[in-house]
This record gives structure tokens, sequence and C-alpha cells, in this order.
């Protein structure tokens, strides 16, 4: 254990003034704490630093990505003096990976009922899954435990870690996912999340998840499911409807289809668009569905219906974009990258419930309120949180009513082509022999030789 120097100390035994009163309104104390006792990481590292703060730590440095340690500690603490940054490291790393996990698991719920817009169709809850990665710092333990993206030119730039999500679209609230290496597909997790499926969801997601297998889990699951289908997928109408769907069945593989055996009943869905400005005009697309019944939901309805999905995609460039604002994440150990990720994406659920409790009392859909906008509020409003309860409730309900100002435009109906401006660089590339690169033995002004 690291040896803090007397002054340290004596900051230490300064009165205790929280500025998490707000944010434990969300992820409640008593919770945080019943998770350390779980895992046995209850017991403190030092007096100013105990557990359940540092748990709000971490969760702090997804809010504040761009701050230093010692920076977002004055932002929870009122104190002048903050303990050494290599304090606040093993303080966090003592806590290890697990009580994340199980505070996920206790804290993140999904948050839309009936009354939300644009949450449900029908009696469904709309849930959309996808993915996306992370770069993580060049150091060789996260390169050995994460890996290296390839590609036909060279190896990847950064080491980077995977992460599958399962979204309500109604809310951006990401309520299950998976932290793995870059080198699991994130076909190969889709199960693992699926399983999390509840009776009446009906599920999103893009043509590469689809296989017998992934749709059989969502029907044990009592959920449905809308999803895109590439064109090498094989579906024979058995049944036609006046809407353009038909029915077909999904097999396990081509001799299940040849004998007829197994087969999962489902909908098809050929469409293209006249409008040649949108991509994708005139081709074929198809989606597929469990929901069968053409007068329930007509065939355009649900191909306008699918693209809620995209709702997972502005939630995922929240986190990405606006939320980290860092283009790797700060952590150097395997174990702290996926507690910082675990930190990123409770801080998004703290946003976003603020959002709903804001646009709940409006009435308005909460994709309606500004994300931006939110996490700026809160990272200004927070440090400003009083100890009182009487002006902590006060000071609540006008972080509320702040963040409902906050309102979004209609969504204009537009695109953009999906391209990026430098996809290629003058500079070499990064080789195994520039890593642990030669220091200099010398002084800049030893080194200097005049040639005279």
């Amino acid at each position: 254990m690291i040896i803090l120097d007397k002054e340290v100390q004596r900051i230490m035994q300064l009165p205790d003034r929280e500025r998490l009163l707000a944010l434990k309104r969300i992820i409640p104390r008593k919770t945080v704490q019943a998770v350390l006792r779980k895992t046995g990481r209850r017991q403190r590292f030092c007096r100013r630093l105990p557990g359940w703060f540092m748990v709000w730590f971490v969760i702090a440095l997804g809010l504040y990505c761009r701050d230093s340690y010692c920076q977002v500690y004055r932002w929870l603490q009122a104190h002048n003096r903050v303990p050494r940054r290599s304090s606040l490291c093993e303080a966090r790393h003592s806590l290890g990976v697990p009580a994340f996990y199980l505070l996920w698991n206790e804290v993140v719920r999904l948050l839309a009922d009936a009354s939300t817009p644009g949450a449900f169709y029908r009696d469904m809850r709309l849930m959309a899954l996808d993915g996306f990665v992370v770069d993580v710092p060049d150091r060789r333990d996260l390169v050995r435990v994460f890996g290296r993206p390839q590609s036909g030119r060279s190896a990847g730039a950064f080491p980077q870690a995977r992460v599958l999500a399962l979204c309500e679209t109604g809310t951006h609230v990401i309520w299950k996912h998976l932290i793995k290496p870059i080198r699991c597909g994130e076909v190969t997790m889709a199960p693992t999340l699926l399983r999390h499926l509840q009776k009446n969801m009906l599920l999103l997601w893009d043509r590469n998840f689809l296989s017998y297998a992934n749709v059989a889990l969502v029907q044990q699951r009592q959920a449905h499911l809308l999803a895109r289908i590439k064109k090498h997928v094989v579906s024979q109408p058995i049944r036609r409807f006046a809407d353009g769907s038909y029915l077909a069945k999904l097999y396990r593989a081509s001799w299940y289809r040849d004998r007829d055996r197994d087969g999962i009943l489902v909908r098809v869905m050929e469409y293209t668009f006249t409008d040649r400005h949108r991509p994708g005009a005139g081709e074929t697309h198809r989606l597929l569905t469990t929901l069968l019944h053409p007068s329930l939901d007509p065939a355009k309805k649900l191909i306008e219906l699918y693209h809620q999905r995209w709702e997972l995609e502005l939630a995922i460039d929240e986190l990405k974009t606006h939320q980290r604002e860092r283009p790797v994440l700060r952590s150097e150990t395997p174990a702290g990258v996926v507690q910082e990720i675990f930190g990123l994406l409770l801080a998004h659920y703290v946003v976003r419930v603020l959002m709903f409790e804001a646009a709940e009392p409006e009435g308005i859909d909460p994709r309606r309120l500004s994300f931006t906008a939110t996490l700026k509020i809160l990272r200004c409003r927070l440090p400003q949180c009083p100890k009182s309860a009487t002006r902590l409730k006060k000071w609540y309900e006008n972080l509320l009513e702040e963040i409902a100002a906050e309102k979004l435009p209609e969504r204009r109906d537009r695109i953009n082509p999906r391209v990026i401006k430098r996809k290629m660089s003058g500079w070499a590339k990064k080789r195994p022999k520039h890593c642990d690169y030669p220091q200099p033995t010398k002084t800049f002004r030893q080194s200097i030789v005049m040639l005279n």
C-alpha cells in the first residue's frame, strides 16, 4: 500500500462535504455498499477514499472524460487539496471489475412505460442490438489481452475492446452489454445478450446477426424480431399476402431445408425506393420478421419501424463522440479498461435517466431533449450540489427544468453519405521496432557538436 505523506493525510481528515447526493438518487449509496460487501471490496484503501466513493469516482471519470484524476476529485469533493494521483489510481484498481458488473445488474433498468412516446410498437417494447469498439492505449499487455484490428494493409493503430449493446430505443438506455476483445465477433457474442430478452419485446438488428440459432433464441424468450437479411439467404414463399409480404421458413442448413425439418415460420418483406436520392434506390432490400399477420402489422409500417434501429447508433454516438471526448481510453491495465468502460456506460445511464425524468412531466419523447446539453448542464451543476435535503430537492428540480428546456427541433428527413475525409497518411506506419524506442543518453546541450 502506498504511504501518503503527512500533508495528504491531514487533508484526508477534513470534514466530508459530498457533491454526489444528486447522483445517488439514481445509483443509491446503499446499493453501492451492498455490492462492495458481496465482492469483499468494502475495506477502505484509505480514510478519505472509501470503496463507495471510488465507485462514484470511476463513474465521474466517465462524465468528465477530459479532466485529470485530481480534477475529477475536485468536482466530487469540496477540498482545495486532493490526494495524489497514485493514491487515486491504487484506490480505484483495488475495487476490481466484479463490483461494477453487480452494480450494473442492480441499478440499470428499462425506463419507458406505455405512456413514453415512441418506446413501444403496439404492446411491444422496441429494443435494438448492435456493437461498437473503443481504442485502448498501445501497451503490450493490452495488445495481448484485447488484440488489434486487422486489415489487408496492416494491423490497427491501437488495441481495441468490443462492446455489444442491447438498447431500449425509446430512451437510448443501454440495458445490457458485453465487453470482449476485438477478435470476438458480434455474432458469436449475440446469444449471451439475447438470453436477457423479455416477453413482448420487439428486437431490431442488422443483417449480420441473422442465424437460425439466434432467431430460435428470440422465440424461446417469447420476444419478436424485425431484422434485415442478406441477399444470399434462401426464402421460398409459402403464402403471399396483399401487402406484398410472404410467409417462408428459416432452416438451420440446406439439409434441413431439403427435408423441410425444424423450419421456423417467418414473414419476409422485399422492397426498394423510388426516390433516386435515397441510398439503395433501385436495389432490393429484404426484412424478416416473426410478426406473421399482415392485418395487424402491415409491411410498410414494419419497414418504416425498422429504422428505429438507428436509435442505438445515436446512443453509441452519444457515448463515443460527445461523452468520451477523447480518442483513447485512459486506463493502462486490462482490468482498468473494463472498469472504465463500465464507468462510461453507467455515466451515460445517469444522463439518460435525467433526460427521461425531465421529459416525463412535459409528456414529450425523451429523444427530443439534447444529450450534449444535458451532459454539459450536469457537469456544470454537479459541483454546486448542496448538502441540505431541502436545498437538494430544489436544486434537483431546477436541474430537471433546465434540462427540459433543451428541446431539439423535429428531426429532418435527411441522409448523409457514409464516407470519411482522411483515409491514408503520409507518415510511416508504426512497427514493433518503434515500441520501447531508444532514449537519449545525453542532454540536448551535451549532444551538440559544432562543425566549424
